[in-house]
């Protein structure tokens, strides 16, 4: 859900930096600059700032100008979570993209977004999947049946983790 930055060291240190690239249906949806906070081999975390002119309001949830995301990557899941706090350190929640496992090299994360989502706010009320029915509409299980079903397994992992004690913070570290 983040868009491009032209300054992500502004809100994310000095760390050093890396491109993500969001792929939708074989089309790259956007790409941004965002900031490693670290790379275990296996889990990679990175920060950028919503920096798009104007709020995005999706009625469940307002992503805005001066908000930060903080993005985890894993090579080996189908899924990334983007921990979504505004610029006053204030948490709102975490947004989840069912995806194909990160593929990361060369100074880019290319990940490919196979349209489910999750959202869990802040305190961990609200749990909603998202996007079922363009799931659903994609063709992705007539395509790549073995991929679909690894999607909607990564959702409902997804959803198990949020209900669960500690919530999506125990999968984040």
């Amino acid at each position: 859900m983040s868009v491009p930055s032209s300054d992500p060291g502004a809100r994310t240190g000095s760390a050093p930096g890396t491109e993500v690239v969001l792929v939708k249906a074989g089309v790259t949806k956007i790409r941004y600059p965002a900031a490693v906070v670290r790379d275990d081999g296996g889990h990679l975390v990175l920060r950028a700032p919503w920096a798009a002119p104007g709020v995005r309001d999706f009625g469940f949830v307002r992503f805005e100008p001066g908000d930060v995301f903080t993005e985890h990557y894993w090579r080996d899941r189908w899924y990334a979570v983007k921990e979504v706090r505004t610029g006053e350190d204030v948490l709102k929640g975490w947004y989840c993209d069912v995806t194909r496992p990160a593929v990361v090299g060369g100074g880019s994360v290319v990940v490919e977004d196979l349209d489910l989502d999750l959202w869990v706010s802040a305190d961990g009320t609200a749990v909603l999947r998202l996007d079922e029915d363009e799931f659903a509409a994609s063709g992705l299980r007539e395509r790549d049946p073995g991929a679909a079903e690894a999607a909607e397994r990564a959702l409902d992992e997804l959803e198990r983790q949020a209900r669960a004690p500690g919530g999506l913070a125990a999968l984040l570290g």
